[in-house]
């Protein structure tokens, strides 16, 4: 069961990733506007913040294990808090790459955690974190337009980042064979690593720019989609 899930969760990472080299091959030919990014910042917003809510905060809550969902929700802030406090630190391409590798490996694992919750819970993240992924291969694409002129060299790098959406579900997916207690620490880490994404990275960026109310709406539509995805696959 546990090879099985392992082989799923490798098998839809490669949807977000290839997400994420479209949204690069894009981005090289076609610089997209400040006010479609910052939609698209919202609408993967609200996709990622309703599959926390509906699918990771449901399991965490319904495991009965408060002193789990304590630590792991504990070390997913100290680990965030490192990766936000890396990217404060990141100086040019090389630091800028090195810190969306970070939250793409991080990515992975969510995912990975996320099959281990289940097929439907693996879904539905595979579709939140494709739409996350994307505008990390637009924000690739962008920075390194300004010091790579080589557009397929920018795509080759976006590829390679995106290989680590793979390495990182393989990395979570062994965690279904964990005991329960252990189990529910892991999604109170996918829980905050979730969160973070929502709240410290797309929704900050977005308001880089000024706020248009078709553009702030994109977020509820986002929430809107996935829990209606949810509703039709049951």
């Amino acid at each position: 069961m546990g090879d099985l899930m392992a082989a799923a969760a490798w098998v839809y990472t490669l949807i977000p990733a290839g997400a994420a080299i479209a949204g690069a091959a894009v981005a090289v030919n076609t610089r997209p506007g400040p006010n479609l990014v910052s939609a698209i910042q919202h609408f993967a917003a609200g996709v990622v913040f309703a599959a926390a809510a509906g699918e990771i905060l449901p399991d965490v809550m319904h495991r009965g294990s408060p002193l789990a969902t304590v630590i792991g929700g504990a070390i997913g802030v100290g680990v965030m808090l490192l990766v936000k406090q890396l990217e404060n630190w990141a100086k040019g391409p090389v630091g800028l790459l090195a810190a969306i590798g970070i939250d793409i490996l991080i990515d992975g694992l969510v995912l990975g955690i996320g099959f281990a919750a289940g097929p439907k819970v693996g879904l539905l993240l595979t579709i939140a974190l494709t739409i996350e992924v994307l505008f990390l291969g637009l924000t690739v694409a962008n920075e390194l337009g300004e010091s790579v002129r080589s557009r397929a060299k920018i795509v080759a790098i976006t590829a390679a980042l995106a290989l680590l959406l793979p390495i990182g579900a393989l990395l979570g997916t062994p965690i279904a064979l964990l005991p329960d207690p252990i189990l529910t620490g892991f999604f109170a880490f996918g829980l905050i690593a979730l969160l973070y994404l929502v709240t410290e990275e797309l929704l900050v960026e977005a308001h880089e720019t000024p706020d248009r109310p078709w553009v702030t709406a994109m977020f509820f539509a986002g929430f809107l989609v996935l829990l209606l995805l949810e509703e039709a696959i049951g």
